[in-house]
This record gives structure tokens, sequence and C-alpha cells, in this order.
């Protein structure tokens, strides 16, 4: 079958050559030919999926909360699907980076993105501009949990309490800091919007992840931080750090004794990051499926949820469409939050 060919210069048909009319043809007939081979290709890929392993990307780097869950989740979702799931750090760009990649990957399974919240609705509602949409780039294979933020100080902040926080941040107007995981990240947002309801001047001093802002926190080199259960709990027990405030409506079960920010003076306050897997838009619905079923199965188990539930993740496995359900609802009202605020990524 003959198809029209172009001239590179002139963008125009060879002399000699089918015209429009017989390319529109041509191309139409070997899409019929082509279609059904290619379907049938897919539906065979399909069908032997998982044939090697997968890339589980976090888009934080390593020793944070979100890469802790990642390598439990990993190794579960591996045993259930009878391959290997390697975790990727892709960190950068407040998880826009990590995001990015996934976005952009082959829809066939073997790219799956775990993140929480500052990707698929926190980025959103701060930057116009991102490599991704989130609704439109990822597929939902469901929801695993969620863990409120906790407001840390370095113990030798003369500040037991979160009355005693203010009262002394008003006295010190732009002398007090607070390091975040990230510019854009919950932990950024969660600060800016308390700052705001306050009216405090405190310096936000943004880190490449987790680790390392709660290094430099128990440390003593910054005195305040916003981190979440998972990563906070064990540096509470070792009593090298103090919380002040959760940003659950209610106070976590995780951290007794530990109020929320909505009970100490600032009714309504509430941030909870939430942490989704998903994978490119465009799986065929066998890989779909079979991925959905691993993660349901997987926080099934009883072994791993304790082990989540121990590090201060509230395991909450929802369906696929819940991830659409929230993003919907959540994005309008952080946007409303952001705007009344004038909080900006910077």
């Amino acid at each position: 079958m003959l198809c029209a060919m172009r001239d590179p210069l002139t963008q125009q048909p060879h002399p000699g050559r089918p015209g429009r009319g017989r390319r529109t043809l041509c191309a139409g007939l070997a899409a019929l030919v082509l279609g059904g081979a290619g379907l049938g290709c897919v539906q065979a890929a399909a069908a032997d999926f998982p044939a090697r392993a997968l890339s589980l990307v976090v888009p934080y780097p390593p020793g944070g909360a979100t890469d802790t869950v990642g390598r439990l989740l990993a190794g579960a979702l591996a045993r259930r699907l009878g391959q290997p799931v390697l975790v990727e750090n892709r960190a950068g760009a407040g998880t826009a980076i990590g995001a990015a990649a996934v976005a952009q990957a082959a829809p066939d399974g073997y790219t799956l993105l775990l993140s929480s919240s500052t990707t698929f609705t926190i980025n959103p509602a701060l930057q116009p501009r991102l490599p991704y949409e989130p609704l439109r780039s990822f597929e939902a294979l469901g929801l695993v949990g969620s863990s409120p933020l906790v407001l840390l100080a370095h113990p030798a902040l003369p500040a037991a309490d979160l009355r005693a926080l203010v009262a002394l941040a008003r006295a010190r107007p732009g002398q007090l800091n607070y390091g975040s995981f990230g510019n854009g990240s919950s932990a950024h947002l969660a600060g800016e919007l308390f700052k705001a309801a306050a009216g405090l001047d405190i310096v936000h001093l943004p880190y490449r992840g987790s680790a390392p802002a709660m290094q430099d926190l128990v440390a003593g080199r910054i005195q305040l931080s916003i981190d979440t259960n998972v990563a906070a709990i064990p540096q509470l027990r070792a009593g090298r750090v103090r919380a002040l405030a959760v940003t659950s409506l209610q106070p976590s079960p995780s951290l007794p004794g530990v109020p929320s920010i909505a009970a100490s003076g600032y009714p309504g306050f509430e941030l909870v990051p939430w942490l989704a897997l998903v994978a490119p838009r465009g799986l065929p619905p066998p890989v779909r499926d079979a991925l959905a079923r691993a993660l349901a199965d997987a926080l099934g188990d009883a072994a791993l949820r304790a082990e989540l539930e121990r590090l201060g993740l509230d395991v909450q496995p929802e369906p696929p469409a819940a991830y659409e359900r929230r993003v919907s609802a959540e994005l309008p009202r952080l946007r409303a939050q952001i705007h009344r605020a004038r909080i900006t990524a910077d």
C-alpha cells in the first residue's frame, strides 16, 4: 500500500504521490488493519501483568514519612503481585518532579506513584502551572490513609504549649522560625495558614524533605517544625522534640495529650495530609483492577496495618473513586484559603 510522503522542507506531497484524500484513506485503512493487532498486544500484555519488576516513585528524599510508608507498602504489594516493587525516590519542586515523571510514563502499570495531598491538591492550589494535572494525568488505585501534621518545638524553646508559643512569637516578631519539608508542601501551607490565623510573623525555612528538617530541629538549629505524625513520633518518644498541637480537628489517637490547633483557640483549623497510590492515566482495565486489588488486600492485612499505625499513619483504605471525590472537594477549598491568607509557594 502506497502512502503519501512529504518533502522535508516544503511539507508538500511529492509529485506523483497520493494527495490528501488518498492519504486520509490510507491512514484509515492502516488503522483498521493494525488496530486489531495493537489491541491484541495490549490485551496480551495485560493478561500477563505483571511480567517484570514495578517501580514505585516516592517524590520525597529517603528517610521521610512517605518514604517509610512507601517501603512498607512496596514489600506488601510485591508479595501479592509476585514481582519486585522497587522504590525510586525522585524528590524536588515540592513533589512535582516525581509526579511529572509518573504522569509522563507509559500507562502499563509498571510505574506507580505514592504521594500525599501535597501533590494532588496543595500544589495545584498554590501553582497555576504544573507539569501534571491531578485528575487528567493520574489513574487512582486507592487511598492509603492520612496523618495529621504536628507543630513541633525544640525542648529549649520557652513555649510549652500553643498559647505560650503565640505569646512568644508576638513578643519577638520575625525572630522565630519553623522548618517544613519543602516550599508548597502541606507543612508549609499549614504553617502559613496558622500564621495568618494567629497574626504571627514567623520565618519559614523550607527543606528538601522531612528528614533534614527533623535533623536540624533535633540539633536546635531551628526552633520549630511542622511534620507528619509518622516522622514526629520516634523523636517524640525519645524526648528530642516537643509536640505543641496537631492540625486535625480532633486530637490524634497516636499522640494522646496533644491538643489540636482548632481546640487551642482557632476553631475550624484543619489540614490533614492523605496518601494515595496512582498510576499514569490510561491503564488497561485488567491492569488497573489487578493493582487496585493488590493495594486493597495489602491494606487489609492486620500485620501491615499495625505497623503503619505504629508509625502514626491512620490507615483508611478507600477505593479508587474516592480519589476523584477528594480532589474535587478539597482543591477549591484550599484555593480559597490560600487566596484569603495571601500565601505563595515561594
